[in-house]
């Protein structure tokens, strides 16, 4: 995992074949997977991940496509049924200019919302408090997700 000194390679191709739970993985589609975010806006904040190294939405193939349909499916119902928010945020940034923190590496973001989850702390002193762990929230998505990937969508 990642500490004070920035890993070596892509960050998400180094998740292509690691530890899950040491790394957050709590899915693996055959294009895709599903962790969560080292840097979590919220609680339960998931990163839908593309296996290939490719930049953009549009290098996708159709196969990818058709994939990441019935994953974000599964991510908005893990985080409903696990959170229970008022509201989902989910997409992804193209590119450095738009946001992207890792904009060779294709993945989207889908996090739990919640009326008022902006505050003081956040928004002002540009610091998060989080009211779980990575580990904690890992522990409450991992079954969740787990029973929903064996349900048909």
């Amino acid at each position: 995992m990642t500490g004070s000194r920035p890993e070596d390679g892509c960050v998400f191709c180094n998740r292509l074949h690691c530890d899950d739970r040491e790394h957050y993985v709590l899915h693996r589609g055959r294009h895709w997977y599903i962790l969560l975010n080292l840097y979590p806006y919220n609680s339960g904040h998931l990163l839908l991940v593309s296996n290939r190294h490719q930049p953009v939405l549009s290098s996708c193939t159709a196969e990818e496509i058709a994939e990441m349909g019935p994953l974000l499916h599964l991510m908005e119902k893990a985080l409903m049924e696990t959170y229970h928010p008022d509201g989902i945020n989910c997409g992804y940034n193209g590119g450095a200019s738009a946001g992207a923190g890792v904009p060779e590496h294709l993945h989207l973001h889908m996090l739990p919302r919640w009326s008022g989850d902006t505050n003081f702390m956040s928004t002002i002193g540009r610091t998060r408090v989080m009211p779980q762990t990575l580990d904690q929230s890992y522990d409450r998505l991992l079954p969740v997700i787990g029973r929903l990937a064996q349900e048909k969508p």
